[in-house]
């Protein structure tokens, strides 16, 4: 991920220096399991414990043997004495790469559940705040009925809650470990070997691995992530269409020295919110790529990891950015009530045809007749420009079944907002 997209923590979790600070980890893991075994001396794994590798080191012996794994040992082992000799014992690469990035994944994901609380908090707040604010609900883009502005919060916080408990699951499926040797059989490293290193380094295990760990567990996560940015990009594409012109109900926050058309001074686009779907775009490709990624060569190729050096870094950071940018537009998105209400009164009380149809239904007309006549003015309304609830008035089959306040009890806004409340005891908001 480029440095524009990448925030601090969460590209230390990434980097080469906490890639092999973790593969130290599974290798000193190792060598204890081995020593409580009786297999390492404890004078050696005494010395063991204390063992580092050489960055720069390591990155010179890469340059010769194109193994970051063998160059990643060979930094360790010349720091030691004989009991070097242990380290990486029965080992294959993939053990210690599959059981590092199982760790490197855990840390992710609590950056990414850190992340999603906030948003939870920022929307909540935003629910309340806006819970009696009416406005136009909008099906095609055209209006619809009265909703109320609070409830788009309280939507998007309950599905941000079913994206970190889908985060959570799939953190808990990716982040096993395997210690099984090279094609999985523990010929070379026993299987309570295994269970001790994971257990030391408090992770899952593969029941029955290959040389790899199950890619079905890692795409799973990323898909995990697609889906918590799929769900970002729809709030995000909410809050475009809102802030266009025509409709300019909300907007994004806006600097004070902040432009937004290096050629029209007057430009303040929602360039925030379309930054987050593009990146969700992205997230939703690494997906793909980890399905690709599931069906390997017999009991392993390389194929997926050339991937997966890209894939999980990347979406990773993608998803921690947009999730900080989306919670910053939400925390501070500008809200025009006026203008909500304008655009509430645009159609002229079209909004209310349905509560006409069904009163009349409900007094006796049949529903092809009412809604024929429902419709007719209603077309009236949209092609004329004349008020809908005057139509309707000076209709003597109206009157007739809707005489007097019958008919204007009809156009209440609140009648579309009584059931507010049990929406949002739904979500646990007040």
């Amino acid at each position: 991920m480029i440095d524009r997209y990448a925030l601090p923590k969460m590209k230390h979790v990434w980097s080469d220096e906490a890639k092999y600070d973790v593969w130290l980890k599974v290798e000193l893991a190792v060598c204890q399991a081995l020593a409580e075994k009786g297999v390492i001396p404890g004078d050696d794994w005494e010395k063991l414990s204390h063992a580092t590798y050489d960055l720069v080191r390591l990155n010179a012996i890469f340059q010769r043997t194109k193994h970051d794994m063998t160059a990643f040992t060979r930094s360790i082992t010349e720091r030691l004495g004989p009991e070097g000799r242990w380290v990486h014992h029965g080992l294959t690469s993939q053990d210690v790469w599959d059981t590092g990035t199982a760790l490197q994944m855990r840390e992710a994901a609590k950056i990414l559940d850190d992340d999603l609380g906030a948003l939870e908090g920022t929307l909540k707040t935003q629910a309340v705040r806006y819970k009696d604010t009416l406005t136009i609900g909008r099906t095609h883009g055209v209006h619809a009925e009265p909703t109320v502005f609070g409830l788009k919060f309280a939507g998007w916080l309950d599905e941000v809650r079913r994206g970190r408990k889908r985060l959570s699951l799939a953190t808990a499926e990716a982040t096993v470990g395997k210690v099984s040797g090279v094609v999985g059989t523990h010929a070379t490293v026993p299987p309570d070997v295994e269970a001790r290193v994971c257990e030391l380094l408090g992770i899952g295990l593969e029941p029955v691995s290959t040389q790899v760990v199950h890619r079905d567990r890692h795409a799973q996560f990323v898909m995990t992530l697609a889906l918590i940015a799929a769900s970002l990009e729809k709030f995000a594409t909410e809050i475009r269409h809102l802030q266009r012109t025509e409709v300019h109900e909300v907007e994004e926050p806006f600097g004070e020295e902040q432009t937004g058309s290096s050629a029209m001074p007057h430009k303040r686009n929602p360039e925030l919110t379309e930054r987050v779907c593009g990146l969700a775009r992205l997230i939703r490709g690494h997906a793909v790529t980890a399905l690709e990624n599931v069906a390997l060569w017999h009991e392993r190729d390389i194929s997926h990891s050339s991937a997966e050096r890209i894939i999980l870094p990347d979406a990773c950071m993608a998803l921690d950015y947009i999730l900080n940018i989306f919670t910053d537009v939400v925390e501070g998105l500008q809200v025009f009530p006026d203008r909500i209400q304008a655009n509430l009164e645009m159609t002229r009380g079209l909004v209310f045809s349905q509560r006409v149809l069904l009163a009349l239904i409900e007094k006796g007309m049949s529903r092809e007749e009412a809604y024929k006549v429902v419709q007719g003015h209603a077309m009236r309304a949209w092609d004329s420009g004349l008020d809908f609830r005057e139509l309707l008035r000076n209709d003597t089959r109206v009157r007739e079944r809707l005489p007097g306040r019958k008919l204007e009890d009809l156009f209440d806004y609140t009648y579309y907002t009584r059931y507010t409340d049990e929406s949002f005891k739904r979500v646990g908001l007040n």
